[in-house]
């Protein structure tokens, strides 16, 4: 008799999250009060125009930035509660971040610029593997002045990816490609849930890159206005841009 199929733990939690700049009149409210929860394992994006509280929460999420009220877990983990020291440990163990610039070292190899990372994760894959799963074994001694754009972005993602995240957190990740290579840098994101199951926060203002998700959180004025989960997630491919 099969075993009945085991349902995906959450991957975050956040319970009336708040993040305030400054103080009084000029007070910024960047986060008025998310409740949410994040399943391991999905892509989710988060949509919404500039200014609206997506990066914010994907800051928070990461360790990148503190809440100003509210809790955030990752798994039975508290963020909101963690040391610096504890914070640093998290993102060292478990996120990796992929943005909308590539941040990559120009004096350093594809490889080299990955190695950066293995060399201080516990459990990394190797180099090349990372670079193989971003269909950049071919480039892997090339600097990043020898790379397009979008291969730029995938060697960042095989960055990300090598020290085996459970998390991968991505701004903005396409926001400085053309169409076609935004696609192509989409799919490696699709690989890579597809075949490691990385839990996987996509922040975006292009409505097209929602089709790909298993859910869309749409963002405004620091609020979640609605959440639309797709009954079918287009191939990254597909999407019109």
């Amino acid at each position: 008799m099969d075993e009945p199929k085991r349902q995906p733990e959450p991957a975050f939690r956040a319970k009336g999250l708040t993040k305030t700049y400054g103080e009084g009149h000029s007070a910024v409210h960047a986060l008025r009060g998310v409740d949410l929860e994040i399943m391991a394992g999905e892509i989710v994006v988060l949509l919404g125009p500039s200014g609206s509280g997506k990066s914010t929460l994907l800051n928070i999420l990461g360790g990148l930035d503190r809440a100003t009220s509210g809790e955030a877990h990752f798994g039975a983990e508290c963020l909101t509660e963690m040391t610096d020291r504890a914070l640093t440990a998290y993102r060292r163990d478990h996120v990796g971040f992929v943005f909308q610039f590539y941040n990559l070292m120009p004096s350093l190899t594809a490889r080299e610029n990955v190695e950066l990372v293995t060399e201080i994760a516990r459990h990394p894959m190797e180099p090349e593997a990372a670079l193989t799963l971003v269909g950049l074994s071919e480039r892997v001694d090339h600097f990043p002045a020898q790379l397009s754009g979008g291969e730029q972005q995938r060697v960042a993602i095989a960055r990300a990816v090598a020290k085996e995240p459970e998390v991968l957190f991505c701004d903005e990740p396409t926001g400085a490609l053309d169409s076609t290579t935004g696609r192509a840098v989409l799919r490696v994101l699709r690989d890579v849930n597809d075949r490691l199951g990385t839990t996987i926060l996509i922040v975006t203002h292009a409505a097209a890159t929602a089709a790909m998700a298993d859910r869309v959180i749409h963002f405004a004025d620091g609020e979640i206005r609605q959440v639309v989960k797709n009954k079918t997630r287009k191939a990254p491919e597909e999407i019109e841009w």
